[in-house]
């Protein structure tokens, strides 16, 4: 599941990583060691500017599905928050409480895939280039295999 963020770091970033540290454990799901996956990990990937992307993933968050991203820089913080099944909060003399956030990425993600098939569309019809393009997954499968070269390796290795 981490390849769906590596493809965003990339994004993110602005420029290609050239090295990662990654880190998995099992810590939720023991059937998981023996096919040699992992339930909970955390990268960190480099440019060569220095520009750095931290990810944490883990299999299992009972709260729901969250998924989120915070980009820092100089000048301040943009901040992509998780969705919740209602936007209401309400505030008491007990503290505040809000709605669960959603429970399934098809859920959360059921307007960005009627783009994606619109644009796709779009690509067979108008003959629009795909964006991203195949070169975007690849790039995404490399830094997957550099992570898991860095979790067998315990080290840092080049992307």
């Amino acid at each position: 599941m981490t390849i769906h963020d590596l493809d965003m770091a990339r994004f993110l970033l602005g420029e290609e990583p050239v090295s990662v540290s990654a880190h998995a454990s099992v810590l939720v799901e023991p059937k998981l060691a023996e096919i040699g996956d992992f339930d909970s990990a955390t990268v960190i990937l480099e440019t060569a500017s220095g520009r750095q992307a931290v990810i944490s993933n883990s299999r299992r968050a009972t709260y729901g599905y969250d998924q989120r991203v915070e980009v820092h820089g100089s000048l301040g913080v943009a901040n992509a928050e998780n969705q919740h099944e209602r936007s209401v909060v309400i505030g008491t003399a007990g503290g505040y409480s809000r709605p669960p956030l959603l429970n399934f990425f098809m859920t959360r993600y059921t307007a960005s895939y009627a783009g994606e098939i619109a644009a796709f569309i779009d690509c067979l019809v108008n003959g629009t280039p795909a964006n991203p393009s195949g070169a975007d997954g690849v790039a995404a499968l490399r830094l997957a295999d550099a992570c898991a070269r860095s979790v067998t390796e315990k080290r840092r290795v080049e992307a």
